[in-house]
């Protein structure tokens, strides 16, 4: 009799688990396939104008994909901040252009930290035996499995100047697509479509003479901020690849085409 009850609580543990699994698949299906708002429209429209440069297939699938985004996604405010709706709807859509047509989520996030401006971040560094600690003002931030840090003035200002090639949410951003892979490396889970060859061969090839490029002091297409590192390169190529496509095909035509195969995107034709 004891083993018949043990046997009848485990199946209905597993029926309420699956009953719970199909209830968050279905809750984020209709997220998904939601409008937003007239209002929200209007917001995201005025907050973030690169999206009014989208393809007209492409509004339904990133407006659903803003509503899973903030359903998942808990704002907090620091250093006295009260988080608003308009910063909401930035932030989730400037993220969710990342994604808005590959199969690509956001999956281990689930806090997003918002000061007024620039803040002080403490880094610790390991040589050997030394460790170092040292502070610096930061704009944003992105740790493994969350959370992202933003300056709101910044992520506010970096999407209303769509063409500079610096968008701050664009970048902590494309570090979270990176982690994706278990590494924030420079390399995220490519896209079917691509392979690892031609993703090393690009970005390798690429990545050495930015690097070459800025330790002489020339002026780079991508931000010099890419020199430090595989990550940040791949970070400022995704900046670069939504706010300057045109240039980035033109000057780095590898790079521009393995992004645009890893996020199923054209947006130098968006013009």
């Amino acid at each position: 009799m004891t083993v018949y009850l043990i046997l009848l609580c485990v199946a209905a543990a597993a029926g309420v688990f699956v009953f719970r699994a199909r209830s968050k698949r279905q809750k984020r299906e209709n997220l998904l396939a939601s409008p937003l708002s007239d209002p929200q429209r209007a917001i995201v429209a005025q907050q973030v104008p690169l999206t009014r440069r989208l393809p007209d297939a492409l509004h339904g699938k990133l407006e659903g994909k803003i509503n899973a985004f903030l359903d998942q996604i808990e704002f907090i405010g620091c250093d006295g901040l009260e988080v608003t709706e308009e910063m909401r709807l930035s932030i989730a859509a400037q993220a969710c252009l990342l994604i808005v047509n590959s199969d690509t989520w956001y999956d281990h996030l689930r806090t997003i930290l918002i000061y007024p401006g620039a803040f002080k971040s403490r880094q610790t560094e390991h040589h050997g035996y030394v460790v170092t600690e040292r502070e610096t003002v930061r704009t944003g931030e992105s740790w493994a499995r969350g959370p992202v840090i933003l300056s709101w003035a910044h992520a506010q200002q970096g999407a209303f100047n769509d063409r500079d090639g610096h968008n701050v949410v664009f970048h902590e951003f494309a570090h979270q697509i990176d982690d994706l892979s278990g590494h924030t490396d420079g390399v995220p889970v490519l896209d079917g479509a691509q392979s690892f060859a031609a993703w090393a061969r690009a970005f390798a090839t690429a990545y050495e003479a930015h690097v070459h490029n800025v330790e002489a002091g020339h002026k780079t297409v991508l931000d010099a901020y890419g020199a430090e590192g595989p990550e940040e390169f791949f970070a400022v190529a995704v900046e670069a690849f939504f706010e300057k496509p045109a240039i980035l095909k033109h000057k780095e035509p590898a790079i521009y085409e393995q992004l645009s195969l890893l996020f199923r995107l054209e947006p130098e034709t968006w013009e």
